[in-house]
């Protein structure tokens, strides 16, 4: 999969590189790489998972992670 073929904006492809290091990666993870607010890093992250790029586990809120989809 191409990512450059998805419109995924900076945060999002700083996000992919972060899973592809650690593995999987938090919302709350993902704002501190990124420094946004909560409400932007849950629509990146739910982005990133409509595109099938991440997969989420968990229920939404605290314990949620997001992995590669395929990982």
């Amino acid at each position: 999969m191409l990512l450059s073929r998805l419109g995924l904006n900076e945060r999002q492809l700083k996000a992919v590189k972060y899973v592809k290091e650690k593995g999987k990666i938090t919302n709350l993870e993902y704002q501190k790489l990124t420094g946004v607010s909560k409400p932007t890093s849950t629509r990146d992250l739910l982005e990133l998972v409509k595109k099938s790029v991440f997969k989420k586990f968990g229920k939404t809120g605290k314990g949620t992670l997001y992995k590669l989809k395929g990982s």
